[in-house]
C-alpha cells in the first residue's frame, strides 16, 4: 500500500478532523445553551399550558383540574348517599305502617320499582291479597305475597314451580310485572287492570260484554286515598 505520508492527501486529512472536532464542540455547546435556558426559566413560562389563557400557569392548571375532578366525585358521592338515604327513609316508613319487617319492606320496594309499579301501590296490593304473609294460600290455590295462580305465574316465568312461588323474591317479581303488564294492556286503566288481577280476565270480560259494572269493590280498597302514579315509567 503507497504511503500517503507528507503528500497533499495526508496534509489535507489534518484539517478535516479538526474541523470536524469543531462542529462536535459547537454542537455541544449549543445543547447546553439550550438547557441552560430551559433550566432557567419561570414556571409559568417554562411549563404553560396551552389553555389559550397565558395568566394560567400549569402547576394552577394542573391543581385546578384535579380540585375539580375531586368535586364531581365528591356531588356523585353525595348523590349516591342522598339515594340511599331516602330508601332507608322509604323502608323505615312502609315498615312502620304495615308492621313488617324492614327486611321484607326492602323487598317490597326494591322490586316494585324494579318492575316500574309505584311502591305505594304494591304495598297496598300486597296487604290486601296476603296480608303479607309469605305462606298465603287460598281456597283456589292463589299462592304467596301477591296471591299468584300457577298458570299464570308460568305465562312469566315458565320454569316456575309451586315451591318457587313461595319465595318472596319471585313472588313479588312475577306478581308485579304481571300488574305492570295489565296496566299497559288497559291503557293505564288501573281500576280496570286491578280486578282483572283479582277476578281475571274471563270475569271482568263478561261483566263488561253484558254491560255490568265489573267492580266487586277489590280496586276501591286499593286505590282508597291513593292520589300517586301507578308505575314509576
Amino acid at each position: 500500500m503507497r504511503n500517503l505520508r507528507g503528500t497533499y492527501v495526508h496534509r489535507g486529512d489534518g484539517p478535516r478532523r479538526r474541523n470536524r472536532r469543531r462542529r462536535w464542540v459547537l454542537a455541544a455547546g449549543l445543547a447546553a445553551s439550550v438547557g441552560l435556558v430551559a433550566w432557567s426559566r419561570e414556571p409559568s413560562e417554562a411549563l404553560a399550558e396551552p389553555t389559550g389563557d397565558d395568566d394560567l400557569p400549569f402547576y394552577v392548571w394542573g391543581e385546578a383540574r384535579k380540585l375539580k375532578g375531586e368535586l364531581d366525585a365528591a356531588r356523585g358521592n353525595l348523590e349516591l348517599v342522598t339515594a340511599q338515604l331516602d330508601r332507608a327513609n322509604k323502608v323505615i316508613e312502609y315498615s312502620s305502617r304495615y308492621g313488617i319487617s324492614a327486611d321484607l319492606a326492602s323487598s317490597i320496594l326494591d322490586i316494585a320499582l324494579a318492575e316500574g309499579i309505584a311502591p305505594e301501590l304494591a304495598f297496598r296490593l300486597v296487604k290486601l291479597e296476603s296480608g303479607f304473609n309469605e305462606r298465603a294460600k287460598s281456597p283456589v290455590g292463589a299462592i304467596g305475597l301477591t296471591q299468584l295462580m300457577l298458570p299464570t305465574a308460568r305465562y312469566f316465568d315458565r320454569t316456575v314451580t309451586e315451591k318457587r312461588l313461595y319465595d318472596r323474591r319471585t313472588n313479588l317479581r312475577i306478581g308485579f310485572r304481571y300488574l305492570r303488564e295489565l296496566i299497559e294492556e288497559h291503557d293505564g286503566d288501573v281500576n280496570l287492570a286491578l280486578l282483572v288481577y283479582n277476578r281475571g280476565p274471563v270475569a271482568v270480560r263478561k261483566a263488561i260484554e253484558a254491560g255490568l259494572n265489573p267492580t266487586n269493590g277489590y280496586d276501591r280498597i286499593i286505590l282508597k286515598g291513593y292520589e300517586g302514579k301507578a308505575t314509576v315509567y
